[in-house]
């Protein structure tokens, strides 16, 4: 039986989960930091704050993801363009998918932080897999 969950583990658990999760924890501190910055230390409107934190953050998130996870095979300009216009339209979409699934949720008896955390882990899950077999998709294989 322990063989069998570290094997489960050792499938799931690969080099490129284990970056994506490095990397998505430092996007959420670069979005919580920069916000911080531009609101407590700037005295920058929070509406402002947040957006240029998430603009940021997702940024910081496709040149990791790029790079570090996913490996890109992007060479020419028109396919770097095309994929990062698939990453952000990736994340459109499960910007979306977060915003319609926590007013669902938000209309349930359920504590609000956990609604909150069961469409964050959903969103989360979307957004590798997006990454990965839409903006990222291999061409070749190796």
């Amino acid at each position: 039986m322990k063989e069998k969950i570290s094997e489960l583990i050792g499938k799931v658990l690969t080099k490129e989960i284990i970056f994506y999760i490095i990397f998505g924890v430092l996007t959420t501190v670069i979005n919580l930091g920069v916000f911080y910055v531009l609101t407590d230390l700037l005295n920058l409107n929070e509406n402002l704050s947040n957006i240029i934190a998430i603009i940021t953050a997702v940024l910081f998130a496709y040149f990791t993801n790029k790079d570090l996870v996913f490996h890109s095979e992007a060479k020419t300009l028109k396919e770097k363009w095309k994929e990062f216009a698939k990453f952000i339209s990736g994340r459109a979409f499960t910007m979306i998918i977060e915003w319609i699934g926590g007013a669902l949720l938000f209309l349930t008896p359920m504590p609000q932080m956990i609604s909150k955390l069961i469409v964050t882990v959903v969103v989360v899950i979307l957004n590798f897999f997006i990454s990965k077999f839409f903006a990222f998709k291999k061409t070749s294989s190796k």
